[in-house]
């Protein structure tokens, strides 16, 4: 069983930046992603605003050299995973057992949409490939055909916790000596389905989200892929260039309490971020920055604040929801923010919390307001809490 498991490369795409680098200069020059829609096409266009990624599927398959009919969710999740393995540039990678773990929650809905506009119309239209690549496991089929990735391939959909339990089941297939390199993370595109199930739940913001402040109304659906290349010790050793930093700890706990809602207790939280913190043999004192769910929903970030006080009081490290940038990308957010949280050690940065105002009331505690740069940031928290309970908590620390 390896001893540890490093992150070697990283690769991301969302509504801030098309790429890791445009990410990380969005995030130093405090850019949210956020705006009226415009790719998707939809009766709430001007209404609700909503984080797209910024390239068209055309951009998008003329970039992977995928064909344009394609699911956004699939372009999306090639163009950060094909990023992530070239960061990583591992040699002799051919020679070695590598596994795919890919998350998403939508799979190809978007072209599904397309064909029953059609077919509803019409039951002689509508294109059959569209709803050829429907299931989400499809979309992880594809990209690992292109990535050349033929010795383990899965697909985990668990809501919002998706990508983050990618990466923790990543790091056991790793630990376990199933593999010798995952690339672990997830991918999701907008669909209608999605922005009218939330808005039918009354939990979007029709203004910018703001994560943690008092008068928050809800939050900001967005887009995007992001993907991290987990390494053994034996493979780490032979790289190029130093590894960013490890997974030492991860843990997946639910409090079943509501389909939809987190239970007022935060317990599937407290669970998740104190089996995480054992996991990685640290206590709270040893975490210098927490990447909060942070939704911007009533519901969730008074569970998770109180989550937080329970484990943490009274001494807190300093924390932040970067969907205040990307809004909330589902099953690709755990992913892009594990990115992010390697990213603050790498660079010794804390993000602000953006629009935040007025703090949470009942809580002792508020989520920076400023970027910090400069930072000695060893260990970082960052949490996925989905639908139906599903808490995950992941933690990356310096080596």
């Amino acid at each position: 069983m390896s001893a540890e498991v490093y992150i070697a490369g990283i690769g991301a795409i969302t509504a801030i930046g098309n790429n890791v680098a445009e990410c990380l200069a969005a995030l130093e020059n405090e850019q949210a992603g956020m705006a009226d829609i415009t790719m998707m096409n939809t009766v709430h266009r001007g209404e609700i605003p909503a984080a797209e990624v910024k390239l068209t599927n055309a951009q998008l398959a003329e970039a992977t050299g995928l064909d344009g009919w394609i699911s956004r969710t699939t372009l999306l999740s090639l163009t950060a995973a094909k990023e992530a393995l070239a960061d990583a540039g591992i040699p002799d990678f051919d020679s070695l057992r590598v596994g795919f773990v890919s998350a998403n929650t939508v799979g190809g809905m978007d072209k599904s949409e397309d064909f029953f506009i059609e077919f509803i119309g019409d039951k002689s239209k509508g294109k059959l490939r569209n709803v050829f690549d429907h299931e989400c496991g499809s979309v992880t089929e594809t990209v690992a055909d292109q990535l050349g990735i033929t010795d383990y391939m899965t697909t985990i959909s668990t809501a919002c916790s998706s990508s983050a339990n990618a990466i923790f089941y990543g790091a056991r297939l790793i630990r376990n000596n199933v593999v010798d390199v995952v690339v672990a993370g997830g991918a999701d595109s907008l669909t209608k389905f999605t922005l009218n199930g939330f808005n039918t739940l009354m939990i979007l913001d029709k203004e910018f989200c703001k994560p943690f402040d008092e008068n928050r109304q809800g939050l900001n659906l967005g887009e995007g892929a992001a993907y991290v290349v987990l390494v053994s010790d034996k493979v780490a050793k032979t790289l190029n260039k130093p590894v960013y930093c490890k997974l030492g700890g991860y843990n997946n706990s639910n409090d079943a309490y509501h389909q939809t809602a987190s239970s007022p207790e935060g317990t599937g939280s407290y669970l998740a971020m104190q089996g995480a913190l054992a996991k990685a043999g640290l206590t709270t004192a040893d975490i210098d920055y927490i990447n909060l769910h942070g939704t911007g929903t009533p519901n969730n970030d008074s569970a998770e604040g109180t989550a937080v006080k329970r484990l943490f009081d009274p001494h807190y490290p300093k924390m932040s929801s970067t969907k205040s940038y990307t809004g909330h990308t589902l099953g690709a957010s755990g992913a892009v923010e594990a990115v992010f949280s390697v990213l603050a050690i790498k660079h010794g940065i804390i993000y602000p919390n953006l629009r935040l105002q007025t703090p949470m009331h009942e809580f002792d505690f508020a989520p920076e307001r400023r970027l910090l740069k400069g930072e000695d940031v060893k260990h970082v928290m960052s949490n996925s809490f989905g639908f139906g309970g599903n808490c995950t908590s992941l933690i990356f620390s310096k080596v």
